[in-house]
């Protein structure tokens, strides 16, 4: 595992470990520390010597989730060797279109970034340079799995687990939700997600795969997180082009509401093909289990804490009253 500590990775080395393998991850440790049970090698990937510290030995599969060109291009130079296979976990924002319903791997792509470090900017041409870097070296023995929004238990971005924290700290009060009920979503569960790319490691799974979550409505969603939450107070619903003239943003960020996606040219987004990666065998949870977990964890978290996307409750309460609706 080139990671381990941070969110995916360390659920990742989880899975592993609990389907009886023996783990290595390849990590700085400052997101955190890897599960217990795994052999940690400190290092920095941007050492070009990091990898000397694992001469001689030999992997069944090596995960990689950077999307960092220049690292993943080293690592491939270093391991490609000594690995059977090769998952790398790349992104759905390689697609150079996200208005397409129903899109499979056969989509347009950005062009390869041609460089070795990436901003956010540049996040989708990064990963499609980190795919053919893998693939070129690994051929049939890699598996490029294209996640789409991740969710779950300790969700670093708050873009899944702001919806049930929030209804549950509302109560009883009204809560501001977007009034775009049809919008197409997918989320998968990160424990689902870890655990099918370690299964598709150990079947050798290959090519580029749409590894997302089941599609459905944000009304859905909502309604889902709302039950999960307990929530009886009024649902809200406000006109998207009001709250763009609000300065609230879509999708996620500080003074968003998460999920929303703004218009036509996203309709695909959360609507992508995952046919591949079921017959793959992914698995995934129902929705509501996933949202009972996260707002257990939001409660542990804090439901007012701080929040790297969506909007604070009194922020919320100042737009529902501009909107008479507190």
């Amino acid at each position: 595992m080139l990671g381990g500590t941070a969110w995916l990775g360390g659920e990742v080395a989880r899975a592993a470990l609990e389907r009886g393998h023996e783990v290595t991850c390849l990590a700085r440790g400052v997101s955190g520390r890897p599960p217990d049970g795994v052999t940690w090698v400190h290092g920095d990937r941007q050492d070009p010597r990091v990898y000397e510290a694992l001469r001689g030995q030999h992997w069944d599969d090596v995960v990689d989730v950077s999307w960092q060109p220049g690292m993943v291009r080293a690592a491939v130079a270093a391991l490609a060797d000594r690995a059977g296979h090769w998952t790398y976990v790349s992104s759905c924002s390689v697609y150079v279109d996200h208005h397409l319903v129903g899109q499979a791997e056969d989509g347009a792509t950005f062009e390869p970034l041609n460089a070795d470090r990436a901003d956010q900017e540049h996040y989708g041409p990064a990963k499609v340079a980190c795919e053919r870097a893998v693939q070129e070296r690994m051929g049939s023995r890699a598996l490029l799995a294209r996640a789409g929004l991740i969710g779950g238990p300790g969700d670093p971005s708050d873009r899944f687990s702001y919806w049930v924290g929030r209804f549950a700290l509302a109560g009883d009060g009204p809560v501001l939700v977007p009034d775009t009920p049809e919008q197409g979503t997918q989320t998968i569960d990160v424990r689902d997600l870890a655990d099918w790319l370690v299964r598709a490691g150990e079947d050798c799974h290959h090519g580029h795969v749409n590894a997302v979550g089941e599609r459905r409505t944000l009304g859905d969603v909502l309604d889902a997180a709302r039950a999960v939450a307990g929530h009886t107070g009024e649902v809200v619903r406000a006109d998207p082009h009001w709250l763009t003239g609000c300065g609230v943003q879509a999708w996620a960020g500080p003074r968003s509401l998460p999920l929303w996606l703004p218009g036509k040219d996203y309709a695909g987004f959360g609507a992508r093909d995952d046919s591949r990666a079921v017959r793959h065998g992914l698995v995934r949870r129902p929705l509501a289990d996933t949202l009972a977990d996260v707002l257990e964890d939001e409660r542990k978290r804090g439901l007012d804490r701080e929040r790297r996307a969506g909007l604070t409750r009194e922020d919320e309460l100042a737009l529902l009253a501009e909107l008479g609706a507190a």
